[in-house]
């Protein structure tokens, strides 16, 4: 939602009015207001209901009908059931893209009968969910728009995706349906290296990387934040368990068996939507004494938050797209100025925006001795009053200068002169 939010807020700023079309009563894990000051005034914002089949989950997994949706397979018991296991097959084969299938055709029907009627330049879909970019697909091919397809996940390289228990048949669709979108679109956008050069084997064509950012207007002044006063190691976002064990848990169970002092000083915090089976896990190494756990906060209190944070943790899914991960948590930590961990591959995505902008260390999935002693380091500049980066070209990453990057793409596909 943030990227769409924020090309939307400084598009005007580079000679395009943004035209917004959303489902007006779609199913969504959380609802945060504070964002509302984003959208820019008088703008146009198209909705309409939209169906969608998450009434029947409820009810299949035996869920209340005001329960909000959970990111995919967050976990709040410690095993799936049966009815869980059957939805997920349904989800995976039945439900191609994905759940919001049901969009495409109203959807199509709505905007192509919004565009017989008002002068519209260009498209720009942003998805996952890619059903939206099949939404895009049509109206593209109807009425010979330029469109922009802009991926901030992969389709059939998502790290769930194995997960998803398809058939033969489900697979070789979902293929064939990102190879037309990927060959089709005007433009095709991401938001990292690794995911460029994927789709590129699949097309053959140049993919535009646009990366993820941060807005200067969400973050308030460090002058008034004062640090905690553990050493705490603070992780913001959804945090699902990876099938492997994650190392930093047993580095933290040795430290604190190790070092009275560190473990008198530690504290884990978790703040979103945080996975059953982490919680587990991170009692089963002895460490939930030190964990503290906080529900979805909204957005305007995340920044003083990541502020506080003596450590910030960055984590990346240990699976065989592990490379291309690069989540757009990543850039608000940048702008926190407090140091991050980031655990994950040491030549990925992510690692190479901590390195080149000197805000933290990376450490990969298996060195428990090498993350041990990074996480001492940091341990004792805290102790010395010492801990804190200074970042080094972050403004790259700023999201004034990433909309200008995805105005001048629009301005290519209708020849316009750059504003």
């Amino acid at each position: 939602m943030q990227r769409a939010l924020k090309f939307a807020k400084y598009l005007r700023n580079y000679g395009w009015e943004p035209i917004i079309y959303t489902p007006e009563n779609a199913e969504f894990p959380a609802i945060d207001k504070s964002f509302e000051k984003d959208i820019p005034p008088n703008i146009t914002i198209l909705k309409q209901p939209i169906i969608e089949p998450y009434s029947f989950y409820k009810f299949f997994t035996g869920q209340k009908k005001d329960n909000k949706i959970k990111p995919v397979f967050i976990a709040e018991k410690n095993k799936l059931v049966l009815s869980q296991k059957i939805a997920l097959w349904i989800r995976g084969n039945l439900f191609i893209p994905d759940a919001r299938k049901f969009w495409i055709k109203p959807s199509v029907k709505y905007l192509s009968k919004y565009l017989s009627e008002n002068k519209v330049d260009a498209i720009v879909s942003t998805g996952p969910p890619h059903s939206v970019h099949l939404i895009a697909l049509q109206l593209h091919e109807k009425f010979n728009l330029p469109w922009v397809a802009d991926f901030r996940d992969p389709w059939t390289k998502i790290y769930f995706y194995p997960d998803l228990m398809l058939t033969p048949w489900a697979d070789a669709k979902h293929h064939r349906l990102e190879k037309k979108v990927l060959t089709t679109a005007s433009s095709v956008v991401t938001i990292g290296n690794t995911m460029k050069q994927e789709f590129e084997d699949i097309v053959k064509r140049d993919i535009v990387v646009i990366t993820n950012g941060y807005d200067e207007d969400d973050f308030h002044s460090t002058k008034n934040i004062e640090l905690d006063k553990k050493f705490s190691i603070v992780y913001i976002g959804t945090l699902i368990r990876d099938p492997k064990p994650f190392i930093l848990w047993q580095a933290l169970s040795d430290l604190v068996k190790e070092d009275k002092q560190f473990a008198n000083d530690l504290e884990i915090k978790l703040i979103g939507k945080i996975d059953a089976y982490v919680v587990k896990d991170i009692e089963d190494s002895n460490l939930n004494n030190y964990l503290t756990l906080m529900d979805y906060v909204p957005h305007e209190q995340v920044s003083k938050l990541q502020q506080q944070a003596q450590v910030l943790l960055m984590k990346v899914y240990d699976s065989g797209v592990a490379k291309g991960i690069i989540t757009g948590k990543l850039f608000e930590y940048l702008t926190a100025k407090r140091p991050i961990l980031l655990i994950g591959p040491e030549d990925g995505d992510a690692a190479k925006v901590i390195n080149t902008t000197k805000t933290g260390v990376v450490n990969n999935f298996t060195d428990v001795d090498g993350l041990k002693k990074k996480i001492l380091a940091f341990y004792n500049q805290y102790k010395t009053g010492t801990l804190k980066v200074n970042p080094v070209g972050i403004e790259q990453y700023s999201r004034k200068n990433l909309t200008r990057k995805l105005a001048e793409e629009l301005d290519k596909l209708i020849d316009k002169p750059i504003g």
